[in-house]
């Protein structure tokens, strides 16, 4: 286990490394500068401020000031809020990003799997199809339809829910569902194919032939089998929705990560874009560790070598 955390270390420094040095460099390749979008500044007061941000230097020493702050745990000052760091920005939204992000992964995971599981055991039936049906409709609806959908639907013509905010529960109804959506689509098509195979496997069969209760059958024996696909997806998805999603943080107005990436990358806030880029390649780094040592846990066939 040792040896293999070290190599996973190993292997994530480098990627990491490459993260940061393509990101830096084709955000430098944007032509102009973060204060060429006020027309207000006079030329000198601009130079001022190329000069305070070091940005009048040759890039390869930008480049390698920045990487030395990095690798310090300074990821530098925002661009366009000088009273905040990128640290500040990004703790600021990553609580709304989390909550919000694992609350749409424990719905999307609960109601995939149960309906990927549904699929299964009816198998090319008409309950079948229909699952199908309602898997590919939410995989093929992106979030930018779905989500004015639903505000216009329960927030405006109805008046169920609120339009933006996360005062009340009520709040995190809309987006979270926006989120889920995708996620129950994903999870339940890669259940079903997991179960159909597990549904047909020797041990199953074996299982029902010792008078074992069906429930007992799918749920301790077939599921188990059925969802180490899944095991491997929910890392790098988990990563996306924590780290906050660009359309519904931004239609709904939710002070996250997300929508911190949005306003830098409009105004060419390249530090706070160049954090959320860090940020968002290190926890799939970390999550796709943490899905494999699962998925070690699960099957004791996968061996961590």
């Amino acid at each position: 286990m040792a040896r293999y955390l070290l190599r996973r270390l190993l292997v994530a420094i480098p990627t990491l490394f490459l993260v940061v040095t393509v990101a830096f460099f084709l955000m430098r390749a944007a032509p102009g500068s973060p204060f060429e979008l006020n027309r207000m500044l006079p030329p000198q007061v601009e130079h001022n401020l190329l000069v305070r941000y070091g940005m009048n230097r040759p890039l390869f020493d930008q480049y390698l000031a920045y990487l030395g702050g990095v690798l310090h745990g300074d990821f530098g000052p925002s661009l366009k809020y000088t009273d905040k760091s990128v640290l500040q920005i990004i703790g600021e939204g990553f609580p709304t990003s989390l909550r919000l992000g694992l609350s749409a992964l424990t719905v999307g995971g609960t109601l995939g799997i149960s309906l990927g599981v549904f699929a299964a055991l009816h198998q090319n039936r008409r309950e079948d199809f229909f699952a199908t049906a309602l898997a590919i409709l939410g995989i093929c609806i992106p979030s930018f339809v779905t989500a004015p959908l639903l505000v216009l639907v329960f927030a405006q013509q109805l008046g169920w829910l609120p339009t933006a905010g996360l005062n009340s529960i009520a709040g995190y109804i809309l987006p979270v569902s926006v989120l889920a959506l995708p996620q129950v689509a994903i999870i339940s098509r890669l259940t079903r194919a997991g179960m159909v195979e597990a549904l047909h496997t020797n041990y199953v069969r074996t299982a029902r032939a010792k008078g074992l209760p069906e429930r007992t059958v799918v749920m301790r024996h077939a599921l188990r089998a059925a969802i180490l696909p899944l095991v491997s997806y929910l890392g790098p998805a988990c990563a996306g929705l924590i780290t906050g999603s660009l359309v519904v943080e931004k239609i709904f107005g939710l002070p996250g990560i997300g929508r911190n990436f949005i306003v830098g990358a409009l105004q060419r806030d390249y530090t706070v874009v160049m954090g959320v880029v860090i940020l968002y390649a290190s926890l799939i780094v970390l999550l796709n560790l943490v899905s494999d040592l699962a998925l070690a846990a699960l099957d004791p066939r996968v061996r961590l070598t």
